[in-house]
C-alpha cells in the first residue's frame, strides 16, 4: 500500500521522464491543495534556454493560476530532486506549507544539503521538509541519465576522431 507521499511523488517521476524524453535533465515537481494536484512542472532550461525553467518554477506559475494568489499555503510541493537556491527561496516566498523531496542534491540543494533556506528561522516562513520518499527511484533517474549522456559525449569525441561526423 502507497503513501499519500508516494503517490504524489510518482506523479512528479512522470514529470521528471518528461524532461528526460527531451533530453532535459529529470527533474519533476507537482503541488498538490487539498488533496488534488494544482500545479505540474519538469525541467526545461535547454529548451527554453532560460535559467528560469526549474520544474518548481513551472509548477507554482501553475499552481498560482489555480489559486488566484501569488501565495501557496496550504500547499504541499513534491520534487524529485533537492530544490537548489533559486527554488527555494520561491518555495518560501509562496509561503508552501511543505516540501517533499525525492533524492537530495549535495553540491546545489538549499533544503539541507548545502544550506536548508526551507527553514530558515529568519525568515518570514518557514517550510516543513520531508526528504527520501522513493528517493532511489528518483535517484535512479539521474544516475541513468547522466550515464546516457556521458555515453553520448564519448561517441562524439570517438566519431571526431575517426572522422566520422
Amino acid at each position: 500500500m502507497q503513501t499519500v507521499e508516494e503517490k504524489f511523488m510518482k506523479q512528479a517521476i512522470t514529470q521528471a521522464r518528461k524532461a528526460s524524453r527531451i533530453g532535459e535533465v529529470p527533474i519533476g515537481c507537482v503541488i498538490v491543495y487539498d488533496g488534488k494536484v494544482i500545479g505540474r512542472g519538469y525541467n526545461r532550461r535547454k529548451t527554453d534556454h532560460s535559467t528560469l525553467a526549474h520544474a518548481e518554477i513551472a509548477a507554482i506559475k501553475k499552481a498560482t493560476k489555480v489559486m488566484g494568489d501569488w501565495r501557496l499555503e496550504g500547499c504541499t510541493m513534491y520534487v524529485t530532486l533537492e530544490p537548489c537556491p533559486m527554488c527555494a527561496g520561491a518555495i518560501v516566498q509562496a509561503r508552501m506549507d511543505k516540501c517533499v523531496i525525492g533524492t537530495m542534491s549535495p553540491k546545489s540543494g538549499c533544503a539541507g544539503s548545502i544550506l536548508n533556506l526551507l527553514d530558515e528561522p529568519r525568515f518570514n516562513h518557514q517550510v516543513e521538509v520531508e526528504s527520501g520518499v522513493l528517493g532511489e527511484e528518483c535517484a535512479a533517474l539521474l544516475t541513468e541519465f547522466f550515464k546516457e549522456l556521458r555515453g553520448k559525449i564519448k561517441l562524439k569525441k570517438v566519431a571526431k576522431v575517426v572522422n566520422i561526423d
